[in-house]
């Protein structure tokens, strides 16, 4: 592109594996902004904030100046080591007044390039990558005149590189659970018509689907076209392609299933990728972490160990040093060995990542989403009054009422509120049931500070769910987060007395519009603790029996 001088301005640089929902045109102009105080500026490289606990093979800990955002030092992190100290130049710290160290990362490959940047990256035949002109530049700053600059992008924003197994696990379930909007299935357009319906619990189905009547699809959930789920199948947080064939009692979990996959009758299928046209046969048992390739055969009856699988007629050739083991006809598999696991420094590049001579490492891929379930603990059974929260906890509270807050006076598209919420869970590592349980929270004490509610408590929270009743069905969708929500109303009662005498008429119009089951009204009730509490709903949990006998 520099030899043929097709770019002239400042331009965009984006991988190719990278997925994100954040305004670029924002970006680009900031960095002409950027260039006009500085025309040595010729990159600017966007980060975003990482994962607590996690790494993603993607994470960098950089220094930069705080003041002007300039990157003084970038070094990529380790895709298995946690490290325990980092070496920085000395001359950094005393070259700079104000110095910001930024541990954890997540690097996009998101980058804004200004004209310069093509040429500089032509002269310097050691530029192999981004990560390779980072580097260089960094050192030779005063030779080359150039600097690079930091962005980050806003916890609303959404950013990932998916480039392993991994991140796509991760990646998919974030754009089923709306973390991407607009980039959601049911956005798909073709044939001049939606391609996906959502459901409730996040089930996308294309309009050309069979399913029978007793299979049990449980929420995160990706159908793909004339796909065909049999009788018993449990499926869960996972994406069937285009023409797949489940069978009878199978249980699928946490995987992805490529186009024209079959899965044979009670077979399980746990953190799995299935490539294109793979056949499973009936019973099998697939470990977690397994990825089957494009035409894999596996019999009947057969519990196959984490690993790669290759379709070949005939072994592969020995390149990974270590000899590949026939699983049957039409699959051979390539066991991953300890030092496979833990790489040498020989066998490293330098960025944290392995030697392109190395074969690919699968390992199992994290359960992300907890599941939506509230137990109190011991102190919370034990006493009646509210114990102070975590300070973790306190502080994802008060982002989320900061966040409803915020969106209530300028009516901001809930997407986007459900995105904040969802980047704040994941800065505090907050499990779903307790995001559950805080958002309701934070509704309520929302409620408690409006203008006349203590006169019409009812009217009140009717009013705020008219606005709030995307996000509050978003959270409170099954029967879980139903329990979540009641525990909710149950603590704060606890603290005002307005709500505690209101409560009835307040679970009432839950109930009214379908936001609570009778069942788990029924199942909250039998398990209070508080006798006077208890017996402010008993004539209401009775109601609601006797309604549901004279339905009957």
């Amino acid at each position: 592109m520099d030899a043929r001088n097709t770019i002239r301005g400042n331009v965009l640089l984006l991988g190719v594996d990278s997925v994100t929902n954040a305004n670029l045109a924002a970006l680009l102009e900031e960095h002409k902004r950027l260039t006009k105080f500085d025309r040595g500026a010729v990159m600017t490289v966007v980060y975003k904030d990482g994962l607590r606990r996690m790494r993603t093979g993607n994470e960098v800990m950089i220094v930069m100046e705080s003041t002007t955002r300039r990157l003084l030092y970038h070094q990529r992190l380790a895709h298995q080591d946690k490290e325990r100290k980092f070496d920085v130049p000395l001359d950094i710290f005393l070259a700079n007044r104000n110095v910001a160290v930024c541990h954890g990362l997540l690097d996009p490959q998101i980058a804004v390039c200004s004209p310069a940047a093509l040429p500089l990256f032509a002269d310097n035949f050691d530029f192999l990558s981004r990560d390779d002109f980072l580097r260089g530049v960094l050192i030779n700053e005063d030779i080359l005149n150039s600097r690079i600059y930091v962005a980050k992008l806003g916890r609303e924003e959404y950013a990932m590189r998916v480039n392993n197994w991994q991140s796509y696990h991760l990646v998919s379930l974030d754009v089923i659970n709306r973390w991407l909007y607009p980039m959601v299935p049911d956005m798909v357009i073709g044939e001049f018509r939606q391609q996906y319906k959502h459901f409730r619990n996040n089930i996308y189905r294309h309009r050309n689907v069979r399913l029978s009547r007793s299979c049990e699809l449980d929420g995160d959930l990706v159908l793909g076209e004339e796909s065909e789920i049999s009788d018993g199948a449990y499926l869960q947080r996972s994406v069937v392609g285009r023409g797949c064939r489940i069978g009878r009692n199978c249980r699928i979990v946490n995987s992805f299933l490529m186009d024209g996959a079959i899965v044979g009758d009670d077979t399980e299928l746990s953190h799995c990728v299935l490539g294109q046209d793979v056949k499973v046969g009936n019973g099998c048992i697939i470990s977690p972490g397994t990825v089957l390739g494009e035409g894999v055969q596996i019999p009947d009856q057969m519990v196959v160990p984490r690993s790669l699988l290759l379709q070949a007629n005939e072994p592969p050739v020995d390149e990974w040093s270590t000899p590949a083991q026939k699983i049957s006809d039409r699959a051979y598999t390539i066991p991953a060995s300890q030092k496979d696991v833990s790489y040498s420094d020989e066998e490293n590049d330098g960025l944290g990542q392995p030697a392109l001579t190395q074969p690919i490492v699968i390992a199992p891929l994290p359960l992300r989403y907890s599941a939506s379930l509230y137990e109190t603990s011991d102190e919370e059974s034990d006493g009646s009054s509210v114990s102070p929260a975590p300070n973790d906890e306190n502080i994802f509270l008060s982002e989320v009422i900061e966040t409803l807050e915020h969106g209530l006076s300028n009516r901001t598209d809930q997407e986007y509120l459900m995105l904040e919420i969802n980047s704040s869970r994941y800065a505090y590592n907050m499990a779903l049931h307790e995001v559950n349980y805080y958002v309701v929270k934070a509704i309520l004490q929302i409620m408690l500070q409006q203008d006349g509610v203590g006169k019409n408590t009812v009217g009140t929270l009717r009013q705020l769910l008219t606005y709030f009743g995307k996000v509050f069905r978003h959270y409170i969708r099954d029967w879980d987060a139903m329990l979540n929500c009641l525990k909710a109303f149950e603590d704060m009662c606890l603290a005002s007395e307005t709500l505690r005498t209101r409560i009835v008429p307040l679970v009432h119009y839950l109930y009214e519009e379908d936001m609570i089951d009778e069942e788990v009204i029924n199942e909250w009730y039998d398990s209070l603790e508080d006798r006077a509490f208890k017996s402010l709903l008993s004539k209401l949990v009775q109601w609601l029996q006797e309604s549901g006998e004279e339905d009957e």
